[in-house]
């Protein structure tokens, strides 16, 4: 019989949504508790940190009868604040040496001596100018960038995690399978003999997961292109023979190659209106996002750019693309 939502507590799974203010999040988002061979759990992501999210995290472990000083490690699955960001207040009710897992590809994001975005902030502004981002919008779009990493607060000391490692629970052997894409250091879980895979936010049922404008250590340009890295890290996913995904955000689902079928054939319709837009002639990256979402709202912005960038370099990728530097922005053609 495949495996169903109903068969997770049996497995030692339970979910906890936790609310979030992000509408493009696609709901409310995930933490799960996983019983431990020896007792006790880990939990697998931490929801935000703030205090609605913090409150609705400790409903849940009430809910299902269990208490924070039960959690043994946190793993998380990638370096943003909704699927980190209440960590360090679990590590404090927990009252003990509570270890936070991450891949080192995200640890900059979540780790207290990583980068600050008030110090990346300059960097992201010099290159979205070059994307043709007017100088008006961009110290909003450093405005937004500031408001969403308040949501979180650093973890002193995050241990790492990566491809291949088994993280062992009482019924499951958890297999780590990075999967770069929606950030270069996303990690998923997978059970082969259940058929089992914790997708977090490389695969979600609904929505697309935002391919975000990623910056090497000291600003580097194409340091990481994540729709590229995305398309390959999901053709390994869909080669695997699964009965159930527990994503990031929303309930589990089956079916996981019909889903990824739609995402690309979703990604090949953007990119064929890419191709009309350019066919008018050359354009910035900001006036493609802007003929692919007219109706966006400001505080999207850096969403809409990162989606644009990141379907043209997929193209540029391809040879279906080129762009040339003109008086300072790129240009794409």
């Amino acid at each position: 019989m495949p495996l169903t939502e109903a068969d997770l507590a049996d497995l030692g799974v339970f979910r906890i949504p936790v609310p979030v203010p992000f509408v493009a999040a696609g709901g409310p988002v995930n933490a799960y508790l996983v019983e431990e061979p020896g007792g006790g759990f880990f939990l697998w992501d931490a929801g935000l940190g703030s205090p609605e999210a913090e409150a609705a995290l400790e409903a849940g472990f009430r809910r299902l009868g269990r208490r924070f000083q039960e959690v043994t490690r946190i793993v998380v699955s990638h370096g943003h604040v909704d699927h980190y960001g209440g960590a360090r207040t679990v590590q404090e009710k927990h009252g003990g040496a509570l270890p936070v897992y991450a891949h080192p590809d995200d640890t900059a994001k979540i780790a207290e001596d990583g980068w600050r975005w008030r110090d990346r902030k300059p960097l992201f502004a010099a290159y979205l100018a070059k994307l043709g981002v007017p100088a008006r919008e961009l110290a909003a779009i450093g405005k937004d960038g500031e408001r969403g990493f308040r949501l979180a607060r650093r973890i002193p000391a995050v241990r790492a995690i990566g491809e291949g490692e088994v993280v062992r629970a009482r019924h499951l052997d958890l297999r780590v399978m990075h999967m770069p894409g929606h950030t270069p250091g996303l990690i998923c879980l997978h059970d082969a003999r259940h058929r089992l895979f914790f997708s977090d936010d490389h695969l979600l049922e609904k929505i697309s997961p935002n391919p975000l404008i990623e910056l090497g250590p000291n600003g580097e340009e194409g340091f990481f292109k994540p729709l590229v890295a995305y398309l390959a890290s999901v053709a390994r996913m869909r080669a695997l023979e699964l009965d159930l995904v527990l994503p990031g955000h929303g309930p589990p689902f089956s079916g996981h190659r019909e889903v990824i079928d739609r995402l690309v054939s979703f990604y090949g319709k953007r990119q064929a209106r890419i191709r009309e837009v350019l066919l008018r002639g050359p354009a910035t990256c900001a006036a493609v996002a802007r003929a692919l979402f007219p109706s966006a709202r400001p505080g999207d912005a850096f969403l809409v750019l990162s989606e644009t960038i990141a379907n043209l370099e997929a193209m540029e990728a391809r040879g279906e693309v080129a762009r040339d530097l003109v008086d300072g922005i790129y240009r794409f053609r």
